[in-house]
């Protein structure tokens, strides 16, 4: 069985083919949505989902959210004593996505398809794959996002030379595709996007609009950006102006509270240079793909932050129709994520579709070029250009540029600056030429892209007829085979929450969260309630533990709605 997993920046969902459609596998929550948030618990276990969530607010210095951003960088997280990777905070997520579709399907589960922003460089690919390997799972397919949306509207259902745009606004990262049907084949025309664009900047500028309109000290500022609790107040606010004109934030300074209203009108005036940022790469594919906006059949929207009034807006201005939303926003990625891993698996459910996709980034060399007798170092040479169909391989000649030159060094670069300094280097490649005049000892460079968005360098030496290994030589950014075997030896060593007892888990940081909410006679009775939970998880009696698990839940669930006790 292949799952499809999409690993988001805020939530992350697994999906499965089943019955002829694409299945949503629920936590052992009963929920859809899992949390990409992880905590180290107080006892040295691993928390993830809604339970680690629950720990934003009450213990900051143990959990971490949004790392999606992260990924391929060497940013470490610390968690109590302990330090992170973004691939290895991802892989707590993946493995317990990878035990709810196990304890759904009742059957072991190696291989899944992962979803990807589109935008996502060579460097962050090969991290989401690492991250699929240190949750034991083989990662089959890395599938873009934009193209498993355009799987979960049935693209590939449409009549021949349809043409979508996918316009993809997550938590974190920003992506837009034009997609193409015809003849039996889903093709990628061209990709752009913004991986540090997402609704977590939505909810920045709505706290920066708060603190400068109630012109709090710069101490209380501070204050302010370190308490979880109010970004989480920050971030419901955010959710709250998609449905009302207004709304309330609060927050506690010492024992005294500062209340602001906060207009829609004025907040979407705000958020003039994000929406501004959402436009190029929309004009950037449009370009690429050779359409105008009006040759497109559809536009669709996915992602949470779509639901934002100001941006549906601002995409029905810009393409002069109302784009299609039917499929809930946050659960299409993952329902294309299961018809991807249906046709690898060649469900007989599904006709063949035969997916085509496009490099995000233009790929080359640092080479020098040589004006009017004078010679410019430090250029970049393109050998596969963004938005070429994949998987392609293009080979370049390169020289010597000096006598007797025994090697050349091949810096591997991914950008579109000419200035090759500017472009993420993404390795090198050493290789060995014979000695001879300027010009004459060449090499011809390979490069091969295959469908998973990786890359692979082959350099060949005609005067030798010799090849160099194809292997590049990864930068820190990348984990290596120590580091990786490193990595799954330590995470053996930590104590992951059992999955039958994560939604006790959840309730007992759920009441954590609101004891520390409220004060007097509501904390009382919460404390209470949560130390007659922990008898009964106590008693490890299985009926026991269920009904004081219904009785607890509802009990917070009332709380949550303000209820007065």
């Amino acid at each position: 069985m292949i799952i499809g997993i999409d690993l988001g920046t805020t939530n992350s969902l697994v999906s499965v083919f089943r019955d002829g459609q694409p299945r949503l596998v629920p936590n052992v929550i009963g929920h859809v949505l899992t949390p990409s948030v992880v905590s180290l618990a107080d006892d040295g276990s691993m928390l993830t989902g809604l339970a680690a969530r629950e720990r934003l607010a009450t213990h900051p210095q143990r959990t971490v959210s949004n790392f999606k951003r992260w990924m391929g960088s060497d940013h470490e997280v610390a968690l109590g004593n302990r330090h992170f990777r973004a691939e290895e905070l991802s892989a707590f997520i993946l493995g317990a996505l990878k035990a709810d579709a196990e304890a759904w399907l009742q059957e072991p589960v190696t291989e899944a398809v992962i979803t990807v922003p589109a935008y996502f460089n060579d460097v962050q690919r090969k991290a989401t794959q690492t991250a699929g390997r240190l949750a034991g799972l083989n990662v089959e397919r890395l599938l873009n996002e934009p193209t498993a949306a355009g799987l979960a509207y049935g693209l590939q259902e449409r009549k021949d030379h349809s043409t979508f745009l996918v316009f993809d606004l997550g938590g974190g990262t920003f992506d837009v595709s034009v997609l193409g049907y015809f003849e039996g084949i889903v093709e990628v025309r061209a990709s752009a996007g913004d991986t540090r664009l997402g609704g977590e900047d939505f909810v920045q500028t709505l706290l920066e609009q708060f603190l400068h309109e109630t012109d709090i000290s710069d101490t209380d500022r501070q204050m302010a950006f370190a308490n979880k609790l109010f970004w989480r107040s920050v971030e419901q606010a955010k959710r709250d102006l998609s449905e009302k004109d207004s709304t309330e934030i609060t927050l506690r300074i010492g024992d005294h509270d500062i209340t602001h209203t906060i207009e829609r009108g004025k907040y979407e005036e705000y958020c003039v240079p994000l929406l501004q940022r959402l436009r190029r790469p929309i004009e950037r594919a449009l370009m690429d793909a050779r359409l105008r906006p009006e040759e497109l059949d559809e536009v669709v929207l996915i992602g949470g932050a779509t639901r934002m009034p100001m941006v549906r807006q601002l995409v029905t201005r810009l393409f002069g129709r109302l784009p299609l939303r039917t499929i809930n926003p946050d659960e299409t990625v993952a329902r294309g994520a299961a018809i991807q891993a249906a046709l690898k698996a060649r469900d007989a459910a599904l006709d063949e579709v035969v997916l085509t996709d496009v490099m995000p980034y233009s790929l080359g060399i640092v080479s020098s070029e040589e004006v009017n007798g004078q010679r410019y170092f430090d250029r970049f040479s393109p050998i596969l250009e963004r938005n070429t169909p994949v998987p392609v391989s293009r080979m370049k000649v390169f020289a010597t540029l000096e006598d007797g030159q025994k090697t050349i060094l091949l810096d591997i670069r991914q950008g579109e600056s000419p200035t090759a300094s500017e472009n993420l280097q993404l390795g090198t490649l050493e290789v060995s030429v014979p000695p001879r005049k300027k010009g004459e000892a060449e090499v011809e460079v390979r490069f091969t892209y295959d469908a998973n968005g990786l890359l692979e360098v082959e350099a060949h030496v005609p005067l030798t007829e010799k090849t160099v290994s194809s292997l590049i030589h990864r930068d820190s950014q990348v984990m290596d085979e120590t580091s990786i075997a490193h990595a799954l030896e330590k995470m053996k060593s930590l104590k992951i929450h059992p999955r039958d007892q994560q939604e006790n888990a959840w309730l007992v940081q759920r009441a954590k969260r609101l004891y520390e909410d409220h004060l007097g006679h509501v904390r009382e009775i919460i404390g209470h309630e949560l130390t007659r939970f922990e008898v009964a998880l106590d008693t490890q009696d299985e009926r026991v533990v269920r009904d004081a698990r219904a009785d607890f839940k509802s009990f917070l669930d009332n709380i949550d709605r303000g209820f007065v006790l």
